[in-house]
């Protein structure tokens, strides 16, 4: 029987970046390809487990692995527009979003939040309209531990006194999220509507990882239902 669902944060519970961001993204301000930042954006388990929580050390750090001839002044300006871009996110997350979380809560699911992020991607959270919305909150750069670890999973349904058995994950499948869950045991949800903008070429490795796929977020509250009825 399924009693908690389990969201992604990022790319997720968060919207479509053509929606509310209109300037350049990191790697273009650093001059870098956006492929090569990704990877070492997320590859780069120091910067998501907490271990360095400075903005300006992170980015300085990160782009070194890539350029280190890349000025500091350059470091500067992006690191301003990344924090920007972070707030944007957690300030602008869609009315939908919010009411399909608030309406699984209030139909008596318990809510996880599983995310991968360093501390300076969540300055702006204590003043998200989804902050206090879950009974459960796991950030990996306070928990020391970095999807898809299993135990920042377990850390979450601990804390739900659920098992992933009776779960519903529901994530874009950036960092192995998907697969890690699904071996946990839990039912999984691929989101694909903000990849598709980002990562388009993605979206079809993931769909088959995945025991659902949805593109809109509300989308989950229907079918969350179908799988508690099946189950």
């Amino acid at each position: 029987m399924v009693r908690g669902v389990v969201f992604d944060l990022f790319h997720t519970l968060t919207g479509r970046e053509s929606e509310w961001w209109g300037m350049s993204f990191t790697s273009d301000l650093l001059g870098i390809d956006r492929r090569e930042w990704d990877r070492v954006l997320h590859s780069s388990r120091w910067r998501l487990a907490g271990q360095e929580r400075d903005p300006f050390t992170i980015v300085r750090r990160l782009t070194d692995l890539i350029d280190a001839a890349i000025p500091d002044e350059t470091i500067h300006r992006a690191v301003d527009a990344r924090l920007r871009r972070f707030r944007g996110a957690l300030e602008t997350i869609t009315p939908e979003n919010v009411a399909t979380v608030r309406s699984l809560r209030h139909r008596g699911f318990r809510l996880g939040l599983v995310s991968n992020a360093d501390p300076t991607e969540l300055l702006a959270w204590s003043t998200c309209v989804l902050c206090g919305a879950f009974d459960a909150e796991v950030f990996s750069c306070e928990v020391g531990w970095v999807k898809p670890e299993p135990e920042i999973f377990t850390a979450c349904l601990d804390m739900l006194k659920l098992s992933a058995a009776e779960c519903v994950y529901v994530g874009d499948g950036g960092s192995g999220e998907l697969v890690a869950a699904k071996k946990l045991g839990f039912h999984t949800v691929f989101v694909s509507g903000v990849i598709a903008e980002l990562w388009p070429e993605r979206i079809q490795e993931r769909i088959a990882i995945a025991d659902h796929h949805i593109e809109r977020l509300p989308d989950v509250e229907r079918l969350v239902e179908q799988i508690a009825l099946a189950g």
